[in-house]
């Protein structure tokens, strides 16, 4: 079962047929998948309202859509409008917009059109907001959805922003490189290896966001399949079904410091406990399976198309023994940790789901044995303002892309990261769609790269506008309380009025087009969460509201940090003038 690498770059994200769950009129499906125009005339009264049309078909570009056909873009449930009718719909309506106007969409459906001015919003989009308490649930909002009256958006499918696994991959190879800086005080993971599990959704980023930090990569996956294809895609270098042959390709990579990924076809718990008992201790230690539902992980002892048989025909004695499984992997990591190993949780709920079934995994300060990812690596970024910064490049041409890159790079020479991650996503990370590219820059970086961004439009050196957004995890632009905003100091990690003040600052800012949803991967009613984006056209008009935004959009986030008693903010608000009231 020893495989090979296939040379090539990271694919498109794997396609599956879903089963049609929504019965109420979908409309008119094309019969081919929307493409963006490449055309460097816009069809649309301005360039805010062209990329607003762009963006939204390239969600839906068959090289980038999880499901076009029914309009999914990814999560399984993710969708870019509520159905076709409505799709036809917000497309003739955008075309029409004029540039004083604004467009309001209701989970994807288009809902009124109003007067406005020049440096408003061209579009506004609100998805899956339920009112809380005795209606915001997966129950009533799936009755909703089927009624035809809302949509999960998830964060960026509904927001028309979504970059693809780049996205995912960019996030992953942030968390090492804070990792490396924390625990090793070292620019790269060289030298180092991690081992982790799970190769689905977020998970296949690890390996190749691992090997883009230098690191060597041992990641237990129970689906053979699943991880052959992230050797076909150039997620992943090795498959083997022999933890020998895994450890000898790991210690042979540490030797020659060679960055390597393999993966053991294998239960994760059972390989912890195998490396644990010959003493075997990786640097690293982080996990990736669907921990936060059982009904998906997978139980150990049996194959990986055993337990999926046996889960349809005993799902009660299939959750026990994914509940044993589980129980064990925890353990394993926290045995991990005692021995020296950097352990964290990367969000999947491995430790709330093992603290639910028995095992006393905290400490007395009531905080859990190992930390959360955010929390350890994320959130001191956000309390200096780091974040995703995203740009489209709406002229479809790779030069224009590559232009942009030169000049990030130009721009900060000193962020020796950012470069290592410029250089390797040109070579490992494929165009899907439009040209886009994801790396994270700071306060005053931001509105630093979009100036730059905008000038390079105006010069003609870059032939058409550039669409500028982020991800809705950003340092103020969420509040999800069982992982972005989990253990804040103060205890606000179920406060979301910073999302709700993030939106309206950005609108009245000058963005382009914003969005406030509620769900995202975490679920209905487990948090509320915004995104916006604004187009550089190369305008003066741009520059101005490029500097609101993009300074605004992160000051807030740092401003919800030091609200919440975060040192770190509070110093890095004084020391670059960041305007906060008094205290």
């Amino acid at each position: 079962m020893n495989k090979s690498t296939t040379k090539g770059n990271s694919g498109s994200p794997k396609k599956k047929t879903l089963p049609n769950k929504r019965p109420m009129a979908m409309g008119k499906c094309p019969k081919s998948a929307p493409r963006a125009s490449r055309s460097l005339k816009p069809r649309c009264c301005d360039w805010d309202v062209e990329a607003a049309l762009r963006m939204l078909q390239n969600n839906l570009d068959d090289d980038i859509a999880m499901d076009w056909k029914q309009l999914i873009v990814y999560g399984e449930s993710g969708r870019a409008a509520r159905n076709w009718k409505e799709y036809h719909r917000i497309v003739a309506e955008l075309k029409k917009l004029k540039p004083d106007q604004t467009l309001c969409i209701q989970s994807g459906k288009p809902v009124y059109i109003a007067q406005t001015h020049p440096e408003a919003p061209r579009v506004i989009i609100a998805n899956s907001n339920i009112v809380p308490k005795n209606h915001s649930s997966q129950k009533t909002f799936d009755q909703l959805d089927l009624m035809g009256l809302t949509m999960d958006g998830q964060m960026t499918a509904g927001s028309w922003s979504y970059t693809g696994p780049q996205g995912i991959l960019q996030g992953t190879y942030e968390t090492f490189n804070a990792c490396a800086q924390k625990h090793f005080k070292a620019s790269s993971l060289a030298g180092k290896w991690i081992f982790t599990a799970g190769l689905g959704h977020m998970g296949e980023a690890q390996p190749l966001a691992g090997t883009m930090n230098e690191a060597c990569v041992l990641v237990a996956e129970v689906n053979a399949e699943e991880a052959q294809q992230q050797v076909n895609d150039g997620y992943l270098n090795w498959v083997t079904d022999s933890l020998d042959q895994a450890l000898e390709w790991i210690d042979k990579g540490i030797r020659e410091k060679k960055p390597i990924s393999v993966c053991i076809v294998e239960n994760a718990a059972t390989v912890a406990r195998q490396l644990l008992k010959r003493k075997r201790i990786p640097d690293i230690v982080t996990d990736q399976t669907p921990a936060h539902n059982l009904m998906e992980y997978i139980p150990e002892g049996n194959s990986y198309k055993w337990n999926l048989w046996y889960r349809d025909q005993d799902p009660e004695e299939y959750l026990e023994l994914s509940k044993a499984t589980l129980l064990k992997h925890a353990r394993a990591l926290m045995a991990f940790q005692k021995k020296g190993a950097v352990v964290f949780d990367y969000g999947n709920q491995l430790r709330e789901q093992a603290e639910y079934y028995g095992l006393s995994i905290r400490k007395k300060d009531e905080t859990f044995i190992y930390p959360g990812f955010v929390e350890e690596y994320i959130r001191p970024l956000f309390c200096e303002g780091i974040g995703s910064f995203r740009w489209t490049v709406l002229s479809g041409l790779k030069k224009d892309l590559l232009t942009i890159d030169k000049a990030l790079v130009n721009a900060f020479p000193k962020k020796y990261a950012l470069k290592r991650w410029i250089e390797k996503a040109q070579h490992q990370v494929n165009i899907l769609g439009l040209p886009t590219r994801v790396c994270w820059l700071g306060y005053e970086e931001r509105t630093k790269m979009g100036l730059i961004i905008n000038q390079l439009v105006k010069s003609g050196k870059v032939a058409a506008p550039i669409a500028i957004g982020r991800d809705h995890v950003d340092c103020g632009s969420m509040a999800a309380p069982s992982r972005e905003t989990k253990n804040m100091l103060d205890g606000s990690d179920a406060v979301a009025d910073w999302p709700l003040l993030n939106f309206s600052l950005n609108a009245v800012s000058g963005a382009s087009w914003v969005s406030f949803h509620q769900g995202s991967g975490a679920g209905i009613g487990n948090s509320l969460h915004t995104g916006m984006v604004i187009v550089a056209d190369g305008t003066r008009d741009k520059e101005r509201r490029l500097k609101r935004v993009l300074t605004n959009d992160p000051g807030l986030g740092i401003a919800r940090y030091a609200d919440a008693g975060y040192k770190a903010a509070r110093k890095f608000a004084s020391s670059n003038k960041i305007n906060l009231p008094k205290k």
